[in-house]
């Protein structure tokens, strides 16, 4: 027999693709006759390209079952899913940012599963306004008069300056020219949103002076920015918000401050280092603040406008604020996040991101301790597991560089290799529940702040294959 007889041979022995789904049932009830047929006939189409090519794949039904049911699994895994965050940030931007407590998930399944009052007024029986479910909340956690909210706190910097100084100047210090993250610069913000900027100050030093000078008959309104993504240290000096507060009064102008990350509580309080709080803003003479709510807040991805009620009320009526809008389920997260404010007392224990924020490091080190003999015996046998002592940071943007004390298991190969540290990394980030770290100096690190679930970190490791 010839190369091409046996070829041929070879092809005829495939199956057809109603014989593979004869055998198939189940898969077609669950997946559906179409999708299955389609897969089906790719999984045959590649084995007669094998045959082609000069190889000899195995041939049955049972191994097109198998690769067809495969291939649909690997299919219709949703792309977004949760993972383990041990890379030692604990608001890490891209991996979600803050975890919603309990209350504010159960509060998401009513809504999204069942009309709701999202733009319906029930004691008159009319329509109402999406910003009724949350503005009291913030109003009374910021001493501000009024409030709204857009979908993140780049929109809430762009309406505020949109509707309050479109086509006019608005002074910044250039020490205050931030970069908030993904090439989003404050001074293109400002260029999108229709005013200008005039850049006052040097990088490292401005004073009340610069800013008295800066306004003339064409100034909108003083902009303040809090850097909490970098810090510039050594010869320095700013402007205090009470201090812009009162030029900003006697010109007659509103002062606005970008307070980024934002927060409602005296961090200090809590051991970790201060960051101004809305509250403190508002009580400086600050008209307007913008501030994230899914960093240091705790909640989802918004962006939380609050101040004077005359100026919220332009902010409202800019047909911006439409496009900017939040949806209902974020708007009930928000609203349960808000809630828990109200008892600083259970705060800590509630929200999972100062849970970890605050977490002892005596509770990671025992934690550690009974981690190091389970990680061993599940991870490839070319792998030592140790812990260590190391150091967490609060990611974000927010408190840059301020750390936290923590414990990390590294996984050191025996024989250095960086090849094989990366292949780790891989195969942990290709688990059904990702666990993710961080490799530093030729080990992977995984940092215990944000573990909380241990049962479910070693369940995923028996997964890992013996390499």
């Amino acid at each position: 027999m010839n190369q091409i007889e046996a070829v041929n041979n070879l092809k005829r022995r495939l199956p057809s693709v109603n014989a593979v789904l004869r055998e198939m049932g189940d898969t077609i009830r669950l997946r559906g006759h179409a999708e299955v047929s389609k897969v089906v006939s790719i999984t045959i189409d590649e084995l007669r390209h094998q045959i082609g090519q000069g190889i000899n794949p195995l041939i049955s039904i049972d191994g097109i079952k198998a690769a067809t049911i495969q291939y649909l699994d690997v299919k219709n895994q949703p792309s977004l899913k949760a993972v383990m965050n041990l890379t030692g940030t604990v608001i890490h931007t891209n991996l979600g940012r803050a975890i919603l407590p309990q209350e504010a998930l159960d509060a998401v399944l009513k809504v999204a599963g069942a009309p709701s009052n999202l733009e319906y007024d029930l004691v008159h029986g009319g329509r109402g306004e999406r910003d009724s479910h949350i503005e009291k909340l913030i109003c009374e956690l910021t001493g501000a008069e009024a409030a709204t909210v857009v979908n993140n706190n780049a929109a809430a910097v762009f309406l505020t300056l949109n509707t309050l100084a479109n086509h006019r100047e608005v002074p910044v210090s250039r020490g205050e020219l931030v970069e908030i993250g993904g090439s989003f610069r404050i001074p293109e913000v400002m260029q999108g949103s229709g005013c200008r900027l005039v850049e006052i100050g040097a990088t490292n030093r401005t004073h009340l002076k610069d800013y008295a000078a800066a306004i003339g008959e064409n100034t909108a309104l003083l902009l303040k920015v809090h850097t909490s993504n970098y810090k510039v240290e050594g010869f320095t000096d700013s402007v205090s918000e009470h201090d812009l507060a009162e030029l900003a009064q006697l010109h007659q102008l509103p002062l606005v401050a970008d307070l980024g990350s934002g927060s409602l509580i005296n961090f200090a309080a809590l051991g970790l280092p201060h960051e101004p709080t809305a509250a403190e803003s508002i009580a400086n003479g600050v008209d307007i603040i913008t501030f994230s709510g899914d960093k240091l807040l705790g909640g989802p991805q918004c962006g939380i406008i609050a101040g004077r009620k005359d100026l919220v009320e332009k902010m409202r009526n800019n047909p911006l604020k439409r496009a900017l809008r939040l949806d209902k389920m974020t708007i009930a997260a928000l609203a349960e996040v808000l809630t828990l404010y109200l008892d600083p007392s259970s705060l800590v224990k509630k929200l999972p991101t100062l849970r970890y924020l605050t977490r002892s490091l005596t509770d990671m080190q025992q934690q550690a301790e009974r981690l190091v003999p389970l990680v061993q015996a599940a991870v490839p046998n070319r792998f030592h597991v140790g812990s260590k002592a190391s150091y967490s940071q609060i990611g974000s943007g927010a408190l840059p560089v301020d750390t936290l004390d923590s414990m990390v298991l590294y996984l050191a190969p025996l024989e250095p290799c960086d090849s094989a540290v990366r292949e780790l990394s891989a195969a942990l980030r290709a688990l059904p529940h990702p666990i993710i770290g961080r490799i530093h100096k030729g080990e992977l690190l995984l940092d215990l702040r944000c573990l909380d679930d241990e049962d479910r970190f070693l369940q995923q490791l028996q997964l890992l294959p013996r390499i």
